[in-house]
């Protein structure tokens, strides 16, 4: 009988492997919100490399997570890496 596998799309695909983050998952070591965020700070970056101002891309991105407040967003794009 064939075992079928769900493949998790991996959101860190940039920092670890596809199955490394299968494995954290597993044993639920991810942080969704960091990882949430992780991907907010990242497409903001590469929204404001294209030129685009930081309210629009701030708006852009609250299309992906509209539960997500304006202020919110601004918070964790400018937030200080400790």
């Amino acid at each position: 009988m064939k075992e079928i596998i769900a493949k998790i799309d991996n959101p860190l695909s940039d920092l670890i492997s596809d199955e490394i983050y299968d494995l954290l998952d597993t044993h639920g070591l991810i942080d969704e919100k960091a990882v949430r965020d992780y991907q907010i700070r990242k497409k903001f970056k590469q929204l404001r490399a294209g030129k685009i101002s930081a309210g629009d891309a701030i708006d852009t991105i609250r299309e992906d997570y509209p539960y997500l407040q304006f202020d919110t967003i601004r918070k964790i794009v400018y937030q200080i890496s400790k």
